[in-house]
């Protein structure tokens, strides 16, 4: 396995009371045993695209020429919100510490957001003329992608010429007939199709994902390979006890639905994760938020959040589930020199995993001693398999999740009212709204 899930952490004879005693974890894991048998018969005949995914590379290949067009660049710019960028952003951790990419390689900037200070520092900071845009919007009428898209143009089209925008951007989006497709299709540019039937939040393994990736210089088909691994052994495993993300959604359900914990927390012990954290909140929240039925998904950082949020985990409200993804830290980073001080004996010749090793296994502790159930997922290393491998642990994490609970995992209907009314109240503003290019 890439990643080891240990939920003794979970159990009423480790956390006490709010822990699962193991009739109920049984009763649990039979509940899950049909959502399991229902995803290997989806994935058998081929009816949910979403997990045929990891097992392709012929689209790769296709991608590949398209990655190395756009590794010309010194600046690539990702235009699109929710799941057509918080994948892409998690993915490109991998490559950009923050502190720039690899020599050689781009840099991504994840535009997710529509604050105008933003769009105004960014068109005052970068050379356009040595810029690559990709816009991402699956159903191509999100409204903050087409506004970032046509501002993104206009500069662009000054620095470059309107004749050149095509050899600059490329689009990603259904293939229906849509605003988004009809910008590109107006100035020549590539478009790359979003497979219709798989969600913005679930498209992270797809060229959403992948292409981004790509152009970072990161092994696109070993994320596939980390994901198809994870796949493979929960639809052959002998049972939902036996299939980690099965056992996982089995938990989180149980905890809320015996317990009242409907709070769950993701704290992963590594900068590269940070973005995880954001895209899991998202999939989880979306996914199952339906029918007053739902835990709230919040994303914690170790040991960041130990200094923050921690005092609130271990003393405030017990109401909340906790999973931590560590990584295996001892021995790693610089060592510490001895500074001859009594005050400091603790961290001479110890390395900075090391202290990060010790604290991730204390904060475990804590919480387990407080009665809060927790549970550990660990890696070996972060790459682009076990990447993958976390990808679709709690993508199947989810779906069954959602059977547990009765909900439909895909769509999010109650977000468009939200929409509708954004419209009337910029119908209502006046004026003349966004002249699009000529």
């Amino acid at each position: 396995m890439l990643y080891r899930q240990d939920i003794s952490g979970c159990l009423l004879d480790r956390v006490g009371a709010l822990g699962l005693g193991a009739g109920e974890v049984a009763a649990m894991l039979k509940r899950a045993d049909p959502p399991l048998e229902r995803l290997r018969g989806k994935h058998a005949e081929g009816s949910e695209p979403l997990l045929s995914i990891p097992a392709r590379r012929d689209d790769l290949a296709a991608l590949a020429p398209v990655a190395e067009e756009f590794g010309r660049f010194e600046h690539v710019l990702i235009l699109g919100t929710g799941g057509s960028s918080l994948g892409g952003q998690t993915v490109y951790a991998l490559a950009d510490r923050g502190f720039g990419p690899p020599r050689g390689t781009p840099r991504l900037h994840f535009l997710d957001n529509i604050d105008p200070l933003t769009f105004a520092a960014l068109r005052e900071a970068i050379d356009f003329s040595r810029t690559g845009v990709i816009a991402i919007s699956k159903s191509g009428g999100t409204p903050e992608t087409l506004t970032q898209f046509v501002l993104i143009l206009d500069a662009l089209g000054r620095s470059v010429g309107r004749a050149a925008l095509g050899n600059h951007c490329l689009v990603l989006t259904e293939p229906s007939a849509n605003p988004l497709r009809a910008l590109a299709e107006k100035s020549a540019m590539r478009i790359l199709e979003h497979h219709p039937d798989v969600g913005g939040r679930f498209s992270v393994l797809s060229n959403v994902g992948m292409l981004p990736a790509m152009i970072a210089g990161l092994d696109a088909a070993a994320l596939r390979r980390g994901a198809e691994g994870a796949l493979e052994a929960t639809l052959n495993a002998e049972g939902a006890r036996a299939a980690a993300p099965a056992l996982g959604a089995a938990l989180g359900v149980g905890l809320a639905e015996l317990r009242g914990l409907r709070t769950s927390v993701l704290m992963p012990y590594a900068d590269g994760l940070a973005s995880f954290g954001l895209w899991y909140r998202q999939l989880w929240a979306e996914s199952l938020g339906k029918d007053g039925k739902g835990t709230t998904p919040i994303r914690a950082l170790g040991t960041v959040d130990q200094h923050s949020q921690l005092q609130l985990y271990l003393d405030g409200p017990a109401d909340k589930m906790f999973t931590l993804v560590v990584l295996d830290r001892l021995g790693q980073g610089f060592r510490m020199p001895d500074l001859g001080s009594e005050a400091l004996d603790y961290l001479a010749g110890r390395t900075m995993g090391d202290l990060l090793e010790a604290e991730q296994r204390a904060t475990a502790e804590s919480l387990m001693q407080r009665g809060r159930p927790t549970r550990v997922i660990r890696l070996e290393r972060l790459d682009e398999e076990r990447l993958g491998a976390l990808f679709m642990h709690f993508i199947l994490e989810t779906l069954i999740a959602a059977d547990l609970l009765g909900v439909p995992a895909f769509g999010q209907p109650a977000v468009e009212q939200g929409k509708v009314l954004a419209r009337r109240h910029l119908r209502e503003m006046g004026g003349n709204g966004v002249k699009l290019p000529a």
